[in-house]
């Protein structure tokens, strides 16, 4: 316990700490300026000593184990934000700062995402079974930041509509466009581009669930014949397309592979066309994944900072048409997140168990404290290989993302199938009272000029697709 209290006390100085260790000893932690107050009790000895020496890694352990629990009302979530505020304490203590130099000279390793490894990190993630995703996601199942204009009264189902939409806006798609699509995660982004704009895509993933319930919702929304979602690896893919789109894909990419990552979009890009991509960032100099969400959340997933985001795009001879930076935005959307999750807690022991809830409490905690108290923020870039393919100003997307979308390019409503034959044999149905017959609606165009004169039938309106 002596290692644990030295660390302790060093650390917190924001907001207080109230410790119950595992022999009932209580030990009391920071006052000397404003943040939370959390009561952390702890269940196993072990973590006094696991706590001092890795305590971003044993703390979300402990709390999935049960090992640790939060007494007097406090939660994870205060616990987290406690750390938030003496961030700056915990890396200049000697043990970590031995630590975060590891994870440093470490990092290329950790996020080495060659062909076939990147999927099975996916996969760790993305196939966690879709009841999951749907007790927190919103109903287009858009896993990423939501764009709010107004957080306090926007729902997230606006938010998520409005980010879809405007990163639509930011491509300015005409009917009859080539796109594809870098990481579709469950279609949202792909089949609003196709119904609302009328082009072609072709939506890259490597998670089969993913791409099952992708493909439902294609069939569903009418727009499977416009959108094929592939299961494959985008290095592996080849074509050319008017647009490339990259929805949070970037922070799955790792740092030894960001160049190879922007070369593939260029390689992608027609002369004259231009990508959007939308992911996570860091406001400060690079630095590491922490061990919580490297091991037991996004294995082989980097947030990166600008200066490295840049750095490869200038080594792939494209230019960056616009960037634009979402700050709160994510925050926003965890809050709902969250909300959400605890709402349906329940329902989510039911389908997994315990110590998986516990565990995604903890990642979503943790997120949301980074993008309110932290470095974290997203940013959007447009890059083309052309210095005058995306307009100068930003005008032209505002107006696109505003202007009335009338025409729905969804495949219209299947005719009834024919009635099936009798199997020879078998008794016919006892026959109904005949009722007044009601000519088929007939559709002009696809009638000889003769037929054209004749009295138009009463046609029923199709439902919308």
């Amino acid at each position: 316990m002596q290692l644990l209290s030295s660390l302790l006390t060093k650390f917190v100085q924001n907001g207080r700490l109230k410790l119950i260790n595992a022999f009932g000893k209580t030990y009391e932690f920071g006052g000397k300026g404003p943040g939370p107050v959390v009561v952390m009790k702890l269940h196993d000895a072990r973590l006094h000593n696991q706590l001092a020496v890795n305590p971003e890694l044993y703390a979300g352990e402990g709390y999935m184990d049960g090992t640790i629990t939060f007494e007097e009302g406090t939660t994870v979530f205060d616990f987290i934000d406690l750390f938030s505020y003496n961030r700056s304490g915990l890396a200049e203590h000697p043990t970590q700062k031995l630590l975060r130099g590891y994870w440093r000279a470490a990092k290329r390793w950790h996020q080495a995402n060659v062909v076939g490894k990147a999927a099975a990190n996916a996969r760790a993630h993305y196939d966690v079974p879709e009841e999951i995703y749907r007790l927190f996601l919103d109903e287009t199942m858009s896993y990423s930041c939501a764009f709010f204009e107004n957080p306090k009264t926007d729902t997230l189902e606006q938010a998520q509509h409005r980010k879809i939409e405007r990163l639509t806006a930011k491509l300015l798609l005409k009917p009859g466009m080539t796109v594809v699509e870098i990481g579709s995660g469950w279609g949202s982004q792909a089949i609003h581009m196709a119904k609302t704009r009328g082009v072609t895509v072709k939506a890259l993933n490597v998670s089969p669930e993913q791409l099952r319930v992708s493909r439902q919702r294609a069939r569903e929304a009418g727009v499977d014949h416009l959108v094929e979602f592939v299961e494959t690896d985008y290095r592996e893919y080849k074509g050319k397309f008017d647009r490339v789109i990259s929805v949070g894909m970037m922070e799955h990419v790792g740092i030894g592979h960001f160049e190879e990552y922007f070369e593939k979009i260029r390689d992608f890009l027609k002369d004259d066309g231009w990508a959007a991509i939308h992911c996570i960032g860091r406001m400060l100099p690079p630095g590491s994944t922490g061990p919580f969400i490297r091991k037991y959340i996004f294995p082989g997933a980097y947030v990166p900072s600008l200066s490295e985001v840049f750095a490869a795009t200038e080594k792939t001879g494209t230019w960056v048409a616009d960037m634009e930076v979402l700050r709160l935005h994510y925050h926003y959307t965890l809050q709902h997140w969250r909300k959400r999750f605890a709402a349906n807690r329940a329902k989510a022991v039911k389908i997994m168990d315990e110590r998986f809830c516990r565990m995604w409490e903890y990642y979503l905690a943790a997120v949301d404290v980074g993008f309110s108290n932290g470095s974290n923020m997203v940013f959007q870039v447009l890059l083309a290989p052309k210095i005058d393919n995306v307009p100068i100003v930003r005008d032209a997307f505002v107006d696109d993302a505003r202007r009335p979308k009338t025409i729905d390019y969804a495949r219209q409503p299947l005719k009834a199938a024919p009635k099936l034959k009798p199997t020879p044999g078998a008794k016919k149905p006892p026959a109904k009272p005949a009722k007044a017959a009601v000519k088929p609606a007939v559709n002009p165009a696809a009638q000889p000029a003769a037929a054209k004169t004749a009295k138009k039938p009463v046609a029923r309106k199709p439902k919308a697709g």
